[in-house]
């Protein structure tokens, strides 16, 4: 199998009817600038995966430089098919583009699939005074080079480049959202879709202040400096001496540095409103790409993120503490992915679409004991393997019900940006699936509601403690609960 690409021929393969490209290059990496055109190449073997972007796996770096790839998903016979293109999740710090494959999506919903890969943590997002010029938002320009890349050559793989649909789960989804007000992706895709991904962004103070306060250890380290307060004030300097100093750090150093973000901004600052690639204000203002968007959200996305975390080994009551969790956690974080966002899009203009997946939940009959609707609820729709499998036999006849439910939609998204009756602030119309129950209904609650139910619940005081200040705070959607309940800032 090869294509034609405006940089060289690519060879792929078939699978199970489906021709496969890995790791074609849209983009020559350079550390901390603007990625460049690829090298030309004759003939590129795709037949492999390609390498991921610079990540910590289990305590261990893995992965390369460059990684400044897609993959496309496609079959013989496509012409003019509307494209889908999917951005991995991982919190910008770790995945990769295999994190769904697209097979499924290709064969089901007649599209072209590309997912890619870009810059992560501290790579793709650093924005000190002496390397933001004008921008430290790197990995946003790299996926703004995959759309270009995607609008020159995708004809060549059966795509129509007036009808690309941009995808991404949760740090993907959230990416998404800030495409809508960046204008550097202007004219380069036609439709949206988030999956768990709210509206995010940061201020450059606050990320310069956190990235050269953590950072200050490796400069005591290679003694640069003498205090850790004159390291952070070093960092800080917009200095050829700084910019030198940065460069000069092996990047295999900088790996380890923000990992674990576990949906917390202060954790790994980042998406930063430099008046460049996102407008000061953030999500204050209109929206420059004005395009339907499709929102999902499981009903209990937060469940994974509050079992896990370290302070719940200290809960007594544990089976009410995870109901605790799944039940107002899944509140706030539904609402955020979904609900909130649309209601805080500022003159939006396009239609709306909000999805609300409750299979596994608490009041589903098909609970998933003990992560209910957790986040990534929605990935068996689109792979029939993997991680997802080991936690709940998704191969279910009632899940496949609900999956060919919602491809149905989501072919009519794809090609046409319509399909169940749209969410406005008037009618909150949400699509949502549980099984073979279907409905389009309002499931929007204010955080002031979820945090009313928060107080009313009997959960014994000593374990809601611990909930409220150690693990729901500090989170993407948990700043009207700190507000509330005077958590202290983790900036």
């Amino acid at each position: 199998m090869i294509r034609n690409t405006q940089y060289g021929k690519v060879e792929g393969f078939e699978r199970n009817g489906v021709e496969v490209y890995y790791g074609i290059p849209y983009g020559k990496y350079e550390r901390w600038t603007p990625c460049s055109d690829p090298d030309c190449f004759e003939l590129l073997d795709c037949r492999q995966e390609s390498p991921m972007a610079y990540q910590m796996v289990n305590n261990k770096i893995e992965g390369c430089h460059d990684c400044l790839n897609l993959d496309i998903y496609t079959q013989s016979h496509f012409k003019n098919r509307p494209v889908l293109v999917f951005i991995h999740g991982g919190n910008n710090q770790t995945s990769h583009s295999t994190e769904i494959e697209g097979d499924i999506l290709v064969t089901k919903n007649e599209v072209v699939y590309v997912s890619i890969n870009y810059r992560l943590g501290l790579l793709g997002f650093n924005n000190l005074p002496s390397i933001a010029h004008p921008t430290g938002n790197f990995a946003m320009l790299d996926i703004a080079k995959s759309l270009e890349w995607i609008k020159n050559n995708i004809s060549n793989f059966g795509g129509d480049p007036n009808n690309v649909t941009v995808s991404g789960f949760s740090a993907g989804g959230r990416d998404v959202m800030a495409m809508l007000i960046s204008p550097t992706f202007k004219g380069l895709f036609e439709k949206a879709i988030v999956y768990s991904g709210g509206m995010t962004t940061c201020s450059q103070e606050e990320a310069q202040k956190k990235i050269a306060d953590t950072l200050s250890s490796l400069v005591l380290e290679d003694q640069v400096c003498a205090s850790k307060e004159e390291a952070v004030q070093f960092l800080l300097s917009d200095t050829e001496e700084t910019r030198e100093y940065l460069f000069s750090i092996d990047e295999k150093r900088l790996i380890p540095f923000f990992a674990g973000a576990a949906i917390r901004m202060a954790r790994f600052p980042h998406l930063y409103e430099d008046d460049v690639v996102l407008p000061k204000g953030g999500f204050d203002n209109p929206c420059i790409n004005d395009v339907p968007v499709l929102m999902v959200t499981g009903s209990e996305e937060f469940s994974m993120f509050g079992i896990f975390d370290s302070n719940f080994q200290s809960i007594k009551d544990k089976e009410k503490s995870t109901t605790f969790l799944l039940k107002h956690g899944g509140d706030f974080y539904r609402n955020f992915n979904t609900q909130h966002s649309a209601l805080n899009l500022k003159g939006y203009q396009s239609n709306i679409y909000v999805c609300q997946i409750n299979y596994g939940d608490l009041e589903s009959s098909h609970r998933i004991v003990p992560f209910g609707s957790f986040h990534g609820i929605f990935v068996p729709m689109f792979v029939d393997k993997g991680q997802y499998y080991t936690l709940y036999d998704f191969h279910e006849k009632d899940y496949q019900n609900m999956a060919n439910c919602f491809h149905t939609y989501l072919k009519q998204f794809l090609e046409t940006g319509t399909c169940w009756p749209a969410w406005t602030k008037e009618n909150k119309n949400t699509l949502v699936l549980d099984g073979n129950k279907v409905e389009i209904k309002d499931v929007y609650m204010s955080n002031a509601e979820i945090i009313e139910n928060m107080n009313r619940d009997p959960l014994n005081k000593e374990d809601k403690e611990i909930l409220i200040h150690s693990i729901l705070n500090g989170r993407w959607f948990s700043s009207d609960l700190d507000a509330y309940y005077k958590n202290p800032s983790l900036w």
